[in-house]
């Protein structure tokens, strides 16, 4: 029954694909809609029920389709495994996958390919669930490279536009540079322990197998970190996600906030028996974590465009995350996770929901006292943003303040460089609400008079991940934590290390609190006391020039890759290509002249080919003679 559940499970939102592939356009957006937005709420309802199982039980499921690579020593069987990390996964990915299938239903209705769009959505949905609960790697490379594929579709989803088209390349591009370390990852991980299945690296690895391999297991650590790089938009790896605010809102939030950019995060935690081998790794994760979540930062500050403020915010907390993971503190970086596809999503469906109402404007400068306007997308918003700010109690404060005191207790500078980074995103994001919800409307009269908040089936998931932003960190409480007891399983280790509380974890988690509400102070000093909204005649300058173009590392990334490969490529094409293709034809052109010249022999004289016939004779006589 297990095995036919999960494949229910997986199969739903693929069903729901081709639906949409095959009849959508025929069917209808409402019922297009409908099938799309149930298909993947069949997959979270058969999620449920393996949740509430595993809860009782304490037993993964392992489920083993078939045998897909048999080799000597080397077997890879097709199966999936379902233990309480994938539950944890599917349970946000297929259940906030199916609010916002929901708001996708308003909010893409007037949109011509509208079925397309449900079929992106359903196949990605698909994708990840085969990520997460892929039973070894390469069934979950299968997922990995699916998901980006899809990335890419819905990016460029409205492809007219060429600036979308180059953001759906660049997004593509980037996450197949680090799909190579993945592959070379996997590769060294099956020369070291001729398997891949995860359940048995577990008992190998624990079992003291090849650990002497330290340079071999650091190398397969930090290919598998690229990889993780690449997926989750970390430094180098980071500029394709802002870019890929090109696509629907709703991508954003699926995509982009709640499901594809956690997968390295799922990835790294899968195999954190392996990385636990690999200290030095870690460092570097724990490194490019803090940096990159305070560069996002810097960056958010003065960014304009709405959904431009929310990528880099992303950017920032996966960092944090990553920061957690390169300190061994997995238990916490997949808390970070749960809280963050709460409070994300609720902000990418809140700004969709504005740029909804406004009618595709995404500038902060032309929106403003919108609140009056639109009450619910305002009270969840602000929910959301209190929660990414670390503000108690909403649920990112438990998730933030618990990294931040690992980092205080294992690296100081990184806890600095951290601390830092968070007091920054409440600065952005209470800018962010400022300039749109607050003071005087700023946009066009036309764009005044058609105010509204956004319809029912855009609000409800407003509501729900609102409400999911302020209680959700009730699953991890310091001293009463069910997910470090649900995790043990996963994490044994940990389990009863974690929410350890005396007076210096409250006052760590106290100066945390001031910083965000001196970060929130100094934005409503500056936007509502002073109402600095930034002019879009101001010329920018100094430091905001430099973080308001991203440190020019687009530009920098341009120049050292981008146009030595396009000239090369130009050398090759008119110069190489040219030499090549007449050589080519010139062998064609020499073969044709031969066989011109050679068909005027043919020309039905008995006489010459009865002399062409005797020439012949001749000739093997005399060959024949001479070998004698």
């Amino acid at each position: 029954m297990d095995t036919s559940l999960a494949l229910v499970l997986v199969a739903a939102p693929f069903l729901g694909f081709l639906f949409n592939v095959f009849l959508g356009k025929k069917a209808g957006k409402s019922i297009v809609g409908i099938v799309g937005t149930l298909s993947v709420a069949v997959s979270f309802a058969m999620t449920l029920y393996f949740f509430m199982q595993i809860n009782q039980t304490k037993q993964a499921i392992v489920i083993n389709l078939f045998d897909w690579i048999s080799l000597q020593d080397f077997k890879i069987n097709f199966g999936f495994l379902l233990d309480q990390l994938s539950l944890l996964w599917l349970l946000f990915v297929t259940g906030i996958g199916t609010l916002i299938h929901l708001y996708s239903i308003s909010y893409m209705h007037d949109d011509e390919n509208m079925h397309k769009f449900f079929a992106y959505l359903n196949l990605f949905i698909f994708f990840m669930i085969t990520l997460v609960m892929g039973s070894n790697l390469l069934v979950m490379f299968i997922g990995w490279e699916g998901v980006g594929l899809c990335s890419y579709l819905l990016i460029g989803f409205w492809y007219k536009n060429q600036d979308f088209n180059d953001a759906a390349k660049k997004a593509f591009i980037m996450n197949r540079i680090g799909d190579l370390g993945f592959l070379v990852g996997i590769f060294i991980v099956g020369f070291l322990f001729s398997t891949l299945d995860f359940v048995e690296l577990k008992e190998l690895i624990l079992g003291g197998t090849n650990n002497g391999n330290t340079y071999w297991i650091a190398a397969a650590a930090l290919a598998l970190f690229i990889g993780a790089s690449g997926k989750s938009a970390q430094i180098p790896l980071y500029t394709w996600l802002p870019d890929a605010m090109a696509g629907p809102t709703p991508v954003s939030a699926l995509i982009h906030a709640a499901t594809m950019v956690t997968a390295g995060i799922f990835m790294i935690t899968r195999l954190n028996y392996l990385f636990d081998l690999a200290p030095q790794i870690q460092n570097i994760i724990a490194i490019v974590g803090a940096i990159t979540a305070l560069v996002a930062a810097t960056i958010g500050l003065v960014q304009t465009d709405i959904k431009k403020v929310l990528a880099y915010s992303t950017v920032s907390q996966l960092g944090l995350m990553f920061l957690a993971l390169g300190l061994g503190a997995y238990e916490i970086a997949v808390f970070h996770v749960i809280t963050h596809a709460f409070f994300k999503a609720c902000l990418f469906l809140g700004s969709g929901s504005v740029i909804h109402a406004l009618g595709g404007e995404q500038d902060m400068r032309k929106m403003g006292g919108l609140r009056k306007a639109m009450p619910i997308t305002f009270a969840t918003m602000m929910i959301a943003t209190l929660a990414i700010s670390g503000i108690f109690p909403f649920a990112g404060f438990w998730s933030k303040d618990e990294i931040l005191m690992v980092a205080f207790y294992n690296n100081l500078p990184l806890w600095i460089i951290a601390s830092v980074a968070s007091i920054m995103t409440a600065f952005y994001m209470f800018r962010l609400m400022y300039l749109t919800f607050f003071k005087e409307f700023r946009g066009t009269e036309e764009q005044k008079h058609h105010l509204h908040e956004s319809p029912g089936l855009i609000t409800f998931p407003l509501i729900v991940l609102g409400i999911l932003s302020l209680i959700g960190g009730l699953i991890s409480l310091p001293g009463n934590s069910w997910l470090s007891h649900y995790l043990a399983p996963v994490f044994p280790e940990v389990a009863h290390e974690a929410h350890v509380f005396g007076t210096r974890e409250y006052i760590l988690m106290g100066v945390a609190l001031i910083g965000a509400i001196i970060g929130i102070g100094i934005a409503y000093a500056k936007y509502i006391k002073q109402n600095q909204v930034p002019s879009e005649d101001a010329e920018i300058t100094g430091v905001s020039k430099v973080l308001y173009n991203k440190y020019y590392v687009d530009e920098a990334y341009d120049s050292i890759f981008v146009k030595p490969v396009n000239a090369l490529s130009s050398f090759f094409r008119d110069y190489i290509e040219t030499a090549l293709s007449a050589l080519v034809f010139g062998l064609g052109k020499v073969t044709d002249a031969i066989g011109t010249q050679g068909k005027t022999l043919q020309n039905g004289n008995i006489g010459l080919y009865l002399f062409a016939f005797v020439l012949g004779v001749c000739a093997i006589l005399t060959s024949l003679f001479l070998a004698q």
